[in-house]
């Protein structure tokens, strides 16, 4: 069990809480994202990416960096996020774009689990 500070900053019941400039939002339990798995949420206007790859789960910016489509409905394959707009293509364990139209890297975000749940720190 958590003490002091760092179990302050654990949202309960699907609330979240601030933590100086972070955020930690509650996605969902581990059982609902199965390796080779993505769920795709939006928290105050942002959308985030939370991935299962071989059992790690990785969070990133949900929006594709080149023409702002929605990367939770394109395709995941293997380590790759491909947007649905144009087919640019991430690595989702470091966020870099792989192939041109897009060039920026996709931001990623911190991610704890606590019990089964999987939280997103947001900044």
């Amino acid at each position: 069990m958590k003490s002091g500070k760092e179990a302050d900053n654990i949202p309960r019941n699907g609330y979240s809480r601030r933590s100086g400039m972070a955020e930690m939002v509650e996605v969902c339990d581990v059982n609902d994202l199965p390796s080779g798995s993505m769920k795709g949420l939006e928290y105050e206007g942002k959308r985030i990416l939370v991935v299962n790859h071989n059992g790690q789960i990785h969070a990133m910016d949900g929006t594709c960096t080149h023409e702002e489509a929605d990367l939770s409905i394109g395709f995941l394959m293997e380590n790759r996020i491909t947007c649905p707009l144009h087919l640019s293509q991430f690595d989702v364990t470091t966020g870099e774009a792989l192939n041109p139209p897009a060039t920026i890297p996709l931001k990623m975000f911190n991610v704890k689990i606590q019990g089964s749940r999987i939280y997103v720190q947001i900044p």
